[in-house]
């Protein structure tokens, strides 16, 4: 069996029974709902509804038509694994001056939040990734992000956090969160984000 997700919001939850297989789309903890695939030998079906399921009897034979399930009977098969899910990343944006590895007060009155969000996930990983706007060369930006990152973990660590839970990645100009012709400055741009997982 094959299953096909179109969107990252899809969650699947199969349940295999001798040779056959139920397949059940499930929302996101924020609701939404993506699209999937499920396909074998004989054919293939799409899932996209929340708690739309389709079965699979066996390699030779076609998905069966979707059909709703009753959300009290996805509880009753996967209520236990769906209380078991890790819970979903967190985002958080850190904004600094120009040209500078300096955060701006607001971003600074966050850390606090951030590190007890850490530290109530704990063992955790943090992904710290520094941007810069469009202002100056590409090589330089690369340098200033990653001085950026660096600086957002130092305050993690210093309030606490285990720096070996700490990824860090440099950007530079690439990936803004604001698209500007180059050599534009832009404060949106000047960032760390900062991902709980």
């Amino acid at each position: 069996m094959i299953i096909i997700g179109c969107c990252l919001a899809a969650v699947v939850f199969v349940a295999a029974c001798g040779k056959k297989s139920l397949v059940i789309l499930a929302p996101d903890p924020d609701g939404s709902v993506g699209q999937i695939t499920v396909a074998n030998e004989a054919g293939s079906v799409d899932l996209d509804q929340a708690n739309l399921a389709t079965e699979v009897r066996t390699r030779a034979t076609a998905p069966r038509a979707p059909s709703p399930l009753d959300p009290a009977q996805v509880e009753g098969l996967f209520g236990e694994v769906m209380a078991n899910q890790p819970p979903s990343p967190l985002h958080y944006l850190l904004y600094f001056e120009s040209d500078s590895v300096q955060m701006l007060p607001a971003s600074r009155q966050q850390l606090p939040e951030i590190v007890t969000v850490i530290q109530q996930r704990s063992p955790t990983r943090v992904s710290v990734v520094g941007h810069t706007d469009t202002m100056g060369d590409n090589a330089y930006n690369v340098d200033l992000s990653l001085r950026r990152a660096l600086a957002a973990r130092q305050h993690l660590v210093d309030k606490g956090i285990d720096a070996a839970f700490i990824d860090i990645a440099s950007h530079g100009q690439e990936n803004p969160l604001v698209k500007t012709p180059d050599n534009v400055a832009n404060a949106q741009n000047r960032r760390v984000e900062v991902v709980i997982r």
